[in-house]
């Protein structure tokens, strides 16, 4: 199928393919209202080989092209982490989009697949754009809102193409929604009661930055170790990413709780960025940068997302855990209080995670989106398909 005369898939090698690479969802959403235009220069920095994903991953990227018209796009992944840590014969595949038709898919998934499996690997699993820590999940429930920043957008349609593909559930991550209202911080200090002065938070320092961003991702390798699908972040992994979260949001809307002094959990609440890029239509030249800037500055943010939070593996499944959590909770939306914030997404919550979907529950706080990981086993006649001349 992947050397049809109609369909043709071929490896993103050189600029200009990864230029047809990145610009291909303008096509696919161009009649989805609540799509929100990528940040081009973004995605070319996450698919660039100065990305430090790329020093413990390989990757190898497709389009497809109908008549000369680039009509899909995957991606494909080898995380030498997650072999280490698993040894499951597991890789990965991301970054799909593409029209509406089942030749497309299965072409692209099999290209995909066949590379992974001329590798040794037995099992594929998506989508990661590009891993766990990363953009991950397909959305299947809750195509009527806008994405919040760092989450995923997908159309109606793709679900059942992979499912028609063999791809089955693995996984299903849950995006919560919960309103600003001082209800929320009343019903906290009453769960808590005389709990409530035991724990404090506090802001990060930006004046220890490189400390704290320790500290932070110290707790969270602790916090998740247990969680399906963990992968620790790298040292240069999270320097990256804990600069680019303190440049963006308020020092306050990063927490650190502490118990006898000593760090035991955090939590990171960001602006809805996709608030000031939608209507840059993924481009920040000629003045996009300009707009970016002073919008990041004075831009009246009306939502807002709860990207991380960990508390230490000390303490999860006890009252004291459960405490540092509502107090993290409590500290942030107390400052949210003074902002124009009046929706918060917390995302993404693995579904079987009922300790902390019963706390968040308990807020108010409702579910409102689900994003799906696949899996699917891999033949071996699969390998053929990644020698195909492509």
């Amino acid at each position: 199928m992947a050397e049809s005369k109609r369909l043709h898939i071929k490896r993103v090698r050189g600029k200009k393919d990864m230029e047809a690479f990145i610009r291909l969802p303008w096509s696919i959403y161009s009649k989805d209202p609540n799509w929100v235009p990528p940040v081009m220069q973004e995605t070319r920095m996450r698919l660039s080989p100065k990305n430090p994903y790329f020093r413990h991953a390989d990757a190898r990227f497709w389009i497809a092209f109908r008549q000369n018209r680039v009509v899909g796009r995957i991606s494909a992944q080898i995380d030498r982490l997650h072999l280490g840590r698993y040894a499951d014969s597991t890789g990965f595949w991301g970054m799909l989009e593409a029209e509406d038709s089942r030749e497309i898919f299965s072409a692209l998934l099999e290209t995909a697949e066949g590379w992974l499996c001329s590798h040794g690997l037995k099992r594929a699993r998506g989508p990661y754009n590009l891993s766990v820590n990363q953009e991950c999940g397909l959305l299947v429930k809750g195509f009527e809102f806008p994405p919040s920043m760092m989450m995923g957008h997908a159309r109606s349609y793709y679900a059942q193409r992979l499912e028609e593909l063999g791809y089955v559930k693995a996984k299903d991550l849950i995006a919560y929604s919960i309103d600003k209202a001082p209800d929320t911080i009343r019903r906290i200090e009453k769960i808590l009661g005389r709990q409530r002065d035991q724990f404090q938070t506090r802001p990060l320092a930006k004046k220890d930055l490189s400390a704290e961003l320790d500290t932070m991702f110290s707790i969270f390798n602790d916090a998740w170790s247990e969680n399906w699908g963990y992968l620790p972040f790298t040292r240069q992994e999270y320097m990256d990413a804990g600069k680019s979260m303190s440049l963006l949001a308020k020092p306050d809307f990063i927490r650190i709780a502490e118990i006898q002094g000593k760090p035991a959990g955090f939590i990171v609440l960001l602006p809805n960025l996709n608030e000031i890029t939608r209507d840059l239509n993924g481009r920040l030249l000629p003045l996009g940068w300009i707009k970016l800037l002073w919008r990041i500055r004075f831009h009246r943010f009306q939502s807002g997302r709860i990207l991380l939070m960990g508390v230490l593996k000390k303490y999860q499944e006890s009252l004291a855990g459960a405490a540092v959590s509502l107090c993290l909770i409590k500290d942030v939306m107390k400052e949210v209080l003074k902002t124009d914030i009046n929706q918060i997404e917390l995302s993404w919550i693995l579904e079987d995670n009922m300790a902390m979907r019963r706390i968040i529950e308990a807020l108010g706080a409702k579910p409102y989106k689900i994003y799906r990981i696949y899996d699917k086993t891999l033949t071996p006649q699969a390998a053929s398909n990644g020698k195909r001349p492509v």
